[in-house]
Formats: structure tokens, sequence, C-alpha cells
């Protein structure tokens, strides 16, 4: 084989693996589950996000933004939901990872116990999302995700 087809072959290769690497989440669902509310509210079920790991989701806010936010259940036992921004980085649309008992923010690698979120919010926190439990689900209101819907607009 001559160099210039060992090269193009090359090439071609590591551009399908950079297409198929970035397009994974797309292509196998994404880490975001879409929600569609019900009488003005989301419903996530509690035994869907008890296992201690972030779960993400979105929803479309009514002004068409799609919010993206995460549900996890601290080390107290709580489950606790914020937007997946904060009042800092959000224009980054990066949004957080969790290791271990904290959330990563991806866009300044600050990190937060996730027994305070929802309990302290401003800065780099993530910005909590009220949420309340109802029999065997977790509920956000619709309301309350289109107040927050700018924090997702470069997302």
């Amino acid at each position: 084989m001559k160099l210039a087809q060992k090269l193009f072959t090359s090439m071609t290769i590591v551009l399908i693996l950079v297409f198929i690497s970035s397009n994974a989440f797309a292509v196998f669902g994404g880490k975001f589950k879409k929600l569609k509310p019900k009488e003005g509210n989301l419903y996530i079920p509690v035994n869907t996000v008890s296992d201690g790991k972030a779960h993400y989701f979105k929803a479309k806010a009514d002004d068409g933004t799609m919010v993206d936010f995460f549900v996890v259940k601290s080390g107290d036992g709580i489950i606790r939901a914020a937007i997946d921004s904060c009042d800092v980085c959000y224009r980054s649309g990066k949004g957080y990872v969790q290791d271990g008992n904290v959330m990563v923010c991806t866009n300044c690698g600050r990190r937060f116990a996730t027994d305070r979120i929802n309990e302290v919010k401003g800065g780099c926190n993530p910005a909590p999302l009220a949420r309340v439990i109802e029999g065997d689900n977790l509920v956000v209101s619709m309301k309350d995700i289109n107040a927050n819907a700018w924090y997702c607009k470069y997302k």
C-alpha cells in the first residue's frame, strides 16, 4: 500500500472514531432522559433515583429552552435536585459530573458535596431546584423549570 493510501485510511478511521465518540450520547440516548410534564409537573419514580448516583433529566420550558437538571440521593438519605448549571459557569453549558459524594463543575473544577445541594445556593454551587416527594414520585413543578430556564440557554 502506498504511503498516501495508508495516510488516507488512517485519517478516515480517526475521523470516524472521533465522530462516533463525540456523538455517542446522541446515538445511544445521552445521559439526559427527556421528561414530559403531566398536569404542570414532572414525575420521577423515587426508586429510579435512590441509588446514590446522579441521574440527569431535561424538560422543555415554556420558552422552548431545554432545561437540564440532575437528581441525586445524598449520603444523608435525602433526594436532591439541581439545575445542571450555576450562577457563575452557566455560560459554558458544561454542567456537573459526579465523583463519589461530590458533584464537580466541568467548567471550573469546583467540587460540591451532594449533601449540600439544595442547602447552599449562589456562586458556583449547583442551582437548587425545588422538589417534593409525593407517594412514589419525586415531583418537580414546571413553574420551577420555567423560572430556571435562563441557566440553560447556552447549552
